[in-house]
């Protein structure tokens, strides 16, 4: 059974910084394009950033200039460098490693709070 485990999140202050961590199993990590999502109360959930095994990223518009989204293939592990926080990035994130083939297969981590608040 695939599974993600976050790690990472809590209590900052704005233009604070914090890291997230996703580790998963080698078996998906080294063929799927993993990425971060989050769900703010009342929000559905929302695409933040993505990187391909190659390594290619995309950002949303939101977060462009402050995250940072990096892959260490040697410990299956996904990163996101959060900086220069906004009361507005408070959510829950996700990690997720998705593959199109004929279908597209999605796992989810179990979410990490992030607050920003003063």
């Amino acid at each position: 059974q695939v599974q993600l485990v976050e790690s990472g999140g809590g209590l900052v202050q704005p233009g604070g910084s914090l890291r997230l961590s996703c580790v998963t199993s080698r078996s998906i990590f080294g063929i799927y394009t993993m990425g971060w999502y989050r769900q703010a109360p009342g929000k559905q959930r929302e695409l933040v950033t993505t990187i391909t095994s190659g390594g290619t990223t995309t950002y949303a518009d939101s977060v462009k200039g402050r995250f940072t989204i990096s892959r260490d293939n040697a410990e299956n592990t996904l990163y996101l460098q959060m900086n220069s926080l906004k009361p507005e990035d408070t959510a829950v994130y996700y990690c997720n490693a998705a593959l199109t083939l004929l279908k597209t297969t999605n796992y989810w981590g179990q979410g990490t709070q992030v607050t920003v608040s003063s």
